[in-house]
């Protein structure tokens, strides 16, 4: 990090030297002067100041010997022996990244009874499977599990490590990537890798109205996290494969000042991204009540109602129900869009749906540029013709 030093001496008078920064990080205390954490670095003071009484000095950028790190690492996120979808899409997109410089693929898993599961994970194609088995790892605690990560990493120094984008992965990746002292993008719709292995990192920023191209070239590991759904999971390979690396953790990995008193299943309830048809509301359906019209034609198909992020803020559908990057990601068989407009955050989270309908009365909304199909008028008035031609049988083909 950049560091300003204050040359005391250098200073005739203090008086006039607090109104050097505009930001008001210039402070006077027992006739020393001081920077405070408001600086940003601007550098005012040294151009503006007494000659020599303020120095900037740019912090030595470190380097990092990029062929001590190898290969391709997923964090298998599992619950009760069950492994999460997303967990199985990052272990696809690692053997595409891997096979393009010729590295390893490796996984991790932590948990308790981890057999059955480890076996299964054979069948992906991973090089090595790192398991750390132990009763007090049955369920999740921030403090060992970042334990056995960070020694998982220590031991296999990966160049790359990608996390899902759950609770679990969200707390997790962070923790440990502060640990190496290195980057980590979160929720990123977009991963390539250079020769040199550098990770080429995509995702949205500033609300979605730009794409960021973020890379970690001077430190390893790069962590990235990616949300289920934004990648495809690889076909599961009938004869299983992969070395298979049990380790036993240490007390001090297992130290927790948690204690699990008791651990309840939730009540499953259907999420939208498992539906094959989503119906979804925008602003443009104009009111709360006209969700229903939605819902009908979302019964009619058997699907889900989602919607934008302006429809859920305005409170006309769940959270749960929001469909975008600040939301859930979804690759349904069909999507239907009324009144959406097809901003950047939303078109990255439902891209991958296999056909895409929208209907909108703008003739010029972003979103009939990802469509199959278009269809410009009032969704209040399609809608109904819609399911009038789904009750004739005249609509089977979509």
């Amino acid at each position: 990090m950049a560091e300003l030093i204050v040359h005391q001496e250098k200073i005739p008078d203090l008086s006039k030297i607090t109104g050097l920064c505009p930001f008001g990080a210039i402070e006077v205390n027992a006739d020393r002067v001081n920077i405070s954490a408001a600086c940003r670095m601007c550098k005012l003071c040294v151009k503006n100041g007494p000659p020599g009484a303020f120095e900037f000095v740019e912090a030595q950028r470190t380097s990092v010997d990029k062929n001590a790190w190898r290969g391709v690492a997923v964090y298998i996120d599992q619950t009760d022996g069950e492994i999460h979808p997303v967990s199985l899409e990052l272990v696809g997109k690692a053997c595409e990244l891997a096979g393009k410089i010729g590295h390893p693929v490796y996984a991790v898993v932590a948990g308790h009874q981890l057999t059955a599961l480890t076996e299964e994970l054979r069948h992906y194609g991973i090089d090595a499977i790192t398991v750390y088995d132990h009763p007090e790892l049955e369920h999740f605690r921030i403090g060992p599990y970042a334990a056995v990560f960070e020694d998982f990493v220590n031991r296999c120094k990966p160049s790359v490590i990608l996390v899902g984008g759950t609770p679990i992965g969200r707390s997790l990746a962070p923790r440990v990537a502060a640990r190496f002292r290195t980057g980590l993008t979160a929720d990123c719709t977009f991963l390539d890798i250079q020769s040199n292995t550098d990770l080429d990192q995509i995702r949205p920023a500033f609300g979605g109205n730009i794409m960021a191209h973020i890379r970690t070239p001077r430190h390893r590991p790069q962590f990235a996290t990616v949300r289920y759904k934004i990648f495809s999971a690889p076909q599961r390979r009938a004869e299983p494969s992969g070395e298979v690396i049990a380790v036993t953790p240490s007390d001090a990995m297992l130290a927790s000042r948690i204690e699990t008193l008791d651990s309840r299943r939730k009540e499953p309830v259907k999420n939208i991204e498992d539906a094959d048809v989503l119906v979804v509301a925008g602003q443009g359906i104009q009111r709360r009540e006209n969700i229903e019209l939605l819902q009908q034609l979302a019964d009619r198909l058997g699907g889900m109602v989602g919607g934008t992020r302006p429809v859920i803020e305005a409170g006309w559908l769940e959270p749960r129900r929001q469909i975008g990057l600040s939301g859930r990601t979804v690759k349904p068989k069909l999507i239907i869009t009324c009144g959406v407009s097809g901003s950047v955050q939303f078109v990255a989270g439902m891209s991958g749906a296999e056909k895409i309908i929208a209907i909108n009365i703008d003739p010029d909304a972003s979103i009939f540029k990802v469509a199959h199909t278009a269809m410009i008028g009032d969704v209040c008035e399609i809608i109904p013709e819609l399911l009038n031609m789904l009750a004739k049988g005249e609509c089977a083909h979509v």
